[in-house]
C-alpha cells in the first residue's frame, strides 16, 4: 500500500513519511534563521529516519518511524535514579498531568532511562502541529532536565 504525505500548507505531496518531516525540519530552521537573524539549519533525517536539534541544555531526537507511520520527539533526561526511584517516578507522574504540554515523561526500558517524549500519527500532520510538538519537548526538557537531575540524579 502506498501512502502520499501532503504538506497542507503549499499542497506539496511527498512519497514518503520522512520526507514531509523533512520540509517541515527545513522549514523550522527558516523560521528561527528568520527570528534571529542568523542562518540556521538543522540536519536533515539519516537514513533511519532520525535527526536532532538542541535547545538550551536539552537535546531532542525527531525520530521517523515509517512502518508505523509515527513522529517520534524525544529527549533523554537522565538515568533513572537508583534511589527514590518511587518519589521520581510519582513526581514525573505528576508533571505528566501538569506541566509536560503535549510531551510525557517515560522510561526507556532497555536502558532505564527518563525521557521526556511525545508521538503523533503524521497522516494529516501539519507543520504548525509539527513546531508545537518540537518547542513543547524542547521546552520542557531544557525546563526539567537540570532541575530533575538536582532533585533525583
Amino acid at each position: 500500500m502506498t501512502h502520499e504525505f501532503t504538506d497542507r500548507d503549499t499542497g506539496t505531496v511527498y512519497p514518503t513519511a520522512g520526507a514531509l518531516i523533512d520540509s517541515y525540519i527545513a522549514r523550522f530552521g527558516q523560521v528561527i534563521s528568520e527570528a534571529t537573524g542568523t542562518e540556521v539549519r538543522f540536519p536533515a533525517l539519516d537514513a533511519a529516519g532520525f535527526t536532532s536539534v538542541s535547545r538550551g541544555s536539552a537535546r531532542v531526537g525527531i525520530n521517523v518511524l515509517e512502518e508505523q507511520g509515527v513522529l517520534v520527539f524525544v529527549s533523554r533526561i537522565m538515568k533513572a535514579p537508583p534511589e527514590k526511584r518511587e518519589e521520581c517516578f510519582r513526581f514525573l507522574l505528576e508533571l505528566n498531568f501538569t506541566a509536560t504540554s503535549d510531551a510525557s515523561f517515560a522510561i526507556e526500558k532497555e536502558t532505564d532511562t527518563i525521557c521526556l517524549r511525545a508521538l503523533r500519527s503524521i497522516a494529516g500532520l501539519d507543520y504548525d502541529e509539527f513546531e508545537d510538538m518540537l518547542h513543547a519537548v524542547a521546552t520542557v526538557a531544557d525546563e526539567w532536565d537540570d532541575r530533575l537531575m538536582d532533585m533525583f540524579g
